[in-house]
């Protein structure tokens, strides 16, 4: 039983990736700022997914409240207020695409030889994970007031955002 369970989280697990890497190579040669937001929802996504992988599912609904609900949308919101173009629009692109995929290349091999370094062959021991309440606890204990300050930025921000685009 607990053979077909890691067979199929293995399973899954390979499906986020594919979807997710995907959806960030299209993410950075789109030239459409609308979809290139709509693919970053997707990427974002399959992080909130592979969080339910490992039974993290508080993390997950963060990520996809926070991320997806708030940051994609007001990121699309702000597309909109401020009347950027839409369509395709050749002055994105650049002749700097294979320097750019050597690099990526490069920070691929340097992160993976430090989390190798670093971790080894060791293994998640997933009795130890601490639970909703712990996780929660932890983030908005002692940080409550700048999650409530920087809510309240974000807001002021949105209605001026709001304010400025309704004078025209």
């Amino acid at each position: 039983m607990l053979a077909e369970t890691m067979v199929a989280q293995n399973v899954f697990f390979g499906i986020l990736s594919l979807v997710m890497i995907v959806a960030a190579f299209r993410l950075v040669t789109t030239q459409n700022v609308v979809r290139a937001a709509l693919f970053l929802a997707i990427v974002l996504a399959g992080a909130a997914g592979q969080f339910l992988l490992l039974a993290s599912e508080f993390v997950a609904v963060v990520q996809i409240l926070v991320y997806i609900g708030a940051i994609v949308v007001l990121l699309l919101f702000g597309v909109m207020l401020t009347r950027a173009p839409i369509g395709s629009d050749v002055k994105l692109d650049n002749d700097q695409r294979w320097l750019g995929a050597l690099v990526a290349l490069f920070l691929l091999g340097a992160l993976g030889a430090v989390l190798s370094d670093a971790f080894g062959k060791q293994q998640i021991n997933f009795g130890t994970l601490q639970r909703t309440g712990a996780i929660s606890d932890s983030i908005f204990g002692p940080y409550v007031i700048a999650f409530e300050v920087a809510s309240i930025l974000l807001l002021a921000a949105l209605v001026g955002a709001v304010a400025i685009a309704r004078r025209d």
